[in-house]
This record gives C-alpha cells, structure tokens and sequence, in this order.
C-alpha cells in the first residue's frame, strides 16, 4: 500500500524497496535466505512457505509460526481476511491454502499494477490508498465484514494509523488486527524515530494504557479501539490487536474457606 518506486525493475529489488533496506545503510540488518530449510516442527502455514513454488512472497521467518498460533482458529472456516499490501501475490496464494475454499480473501494495494491479481471467483485485489477512509469501508462492505486484517502495506506511521483508525471499528468481535514489520517504526524516513511519539509502537502503547483506564484518572485515548481491545501481543516488528469488548469493568470475587483468625 502507498506503494513506493523500485529502486530496481526485479522483483526481489521492489520487495527490498518497500521493506526500505536500501535507506542508510539498513540491508546489514537483514539476510535473505532463500535456500533456508523448513524447520522440523513447521506448523501448517510455516510448511506451506517453505515449500511455495507460485508467486513471490517474503516474511521474516518468525512471523510464520505467529501466523500459525493466532490465525489457526479460523482455519476451514468462512472467514474474511483483509491484507493490506499485496506485492507479488504470493501471500494471497498463501492465505488462500491455508484458510480454504470457504474463506473471503481480500487483498489491497495502491500499485496498479497489482489489478493484474484480482480473481473475481477466488481471491480479489482492490487498487486504492490504505490511508483512504471512504476507500476501506467500500472495501469491507464488499467483503460482508472483517475478521482478520494483516497490514503489511506501505509501514509508514500516518498510513498504519490511518488504516487502523478505519478498519479497527469495523473489525466483528473476537477478530485480530495485525501490523508487521514494525521494525520501520524506528526509522525517520518511515515516519518514526526512536521514541517518537509518532511511531506505531506509539499507539500501540498508549492502547495499553487504554486497556487499563479502569485503574488510572487519564482515560482513553485511542477512539478507533475505545472498549474494544481485549489483548495486545508484541512479537519482533509485529503487534497483534484482539477486538473483545470490554465496556465493562472487570470483575472480581473471591473463593476458598477463610482461615481462623491467626491461622494460615
């Protein structure tokens, strides 16, 4: 999403622009590892990487058993999985084995060239900007709603909020919201910096608080997720958010006999 230029026409060169690992020097902090073997006690969507033969897709390879553990409930079943940020086309196909026939996939990518990959009987793609509002709606509508949502787009701070801020309110209870590569969010030229109060890891910690308005006087700060977020998992460069409702405070009650007076 927001797609950047390629610094260079093959596509291994236009995945590397779109990570930013040709900005200042950042490639020593990455390898490439295309002969990399599949673990012995690779999970489903972990083999199925591994073992990709169709179009390109690239991941970190610790995100592959994450996926593993937070998608696995949907498996088989008709879920609607919204990705942000399509590429090659790779991860769609991915998706697509995993989740099954059964699912709605839906793919976003401001790159035209990227319409090429829309299959209106399997899995579709639809060009436009993740930080367009009226954009993401037409697009979750068309869906028929929203279970899951994996922003892997254009990792600049003013998008991944801006598409949160839109598709955090739409996402059905008990869904997931996922943004990788979150390395970008220490990075200037991404729209962050260490600290800076407007990288993704920003608001993903004022949610925390948010989380925890119960027990101090700052309130909530995050509207898009207000009462709405029942879990936060931070991984290496990913953060998934969990939608459960949480407009009540949570309770608390005892159990067990209590001890005579003086006696443990």
């Amino acid at each position: 999403m927001a797609y950047k230029p390629a610094l260079g026409t093959r596509p291994l060169d236009r995945l590397r622009s779109r990570l930013g690992i040709f900005r200042g020097g950042v490639a020593e902090h990455f390898a490439t590892l295309n002969d990399a073997p599949e673990p012995p006690d690779a999970g489903p969507i972990e083999s199925a990487f591994y073992r990709h033969k169709g179009r390109i897709v690239h991941k970190f390879h610790h995100y592959l058993p994450l996926y593993d553990r937070y998608f696995a409930p949907w498996r088989g079943q008709p879920v609607r999985f919204l990705e942000i940020g399509v590429a090659e086309g790779g991860s769609l196909e991915l998706w697509r084995g995993y989740f099954g026939a059964g699912a709605t996939i839906f793919g976003v990518d401001h790159n035209p060239i990227c319409a090429k990959l829309d299959d209106p009987q399997g899995n579709r793609v639809l060009i436009g900007s993740q930080d367009d509002p009226a954009f993401l709606r037409a697009v979750v509508k068309e869906m028929g709603g929203l279970d899951i949502v994996l922003d892997d787009g254009s990792h600049m701070a003013s998008h991944i909020r801006a598409s949160f801020d839109t598709l955090y309110p739409l996402l059905a209870e008990g869904g997931i919201y996922v943004i990788e590569d979150l390395q970008t969010s220490y990075w200037a030229n991404f729209g962050g910096g260490y600290r800076s109060a407007a990288s993704p890891f920003a608001f993903v910690k004022t949610m925390i608080d948010d989380m925890h308005h119960w027990y101090h006087p700052r309130g909530q700060k995050i509207e898009a997720a207000r009462d709405w977020v029942g879990g936060i998992h931070v991984h290496d460069s990913m953060v998934i958010i969990e939608k459960q409702d949480r407009r009540r405070r949570p309770d608390k009650s005892f159990r067990g006999t209590p001890a005579a007076a003086g006696k443990v």
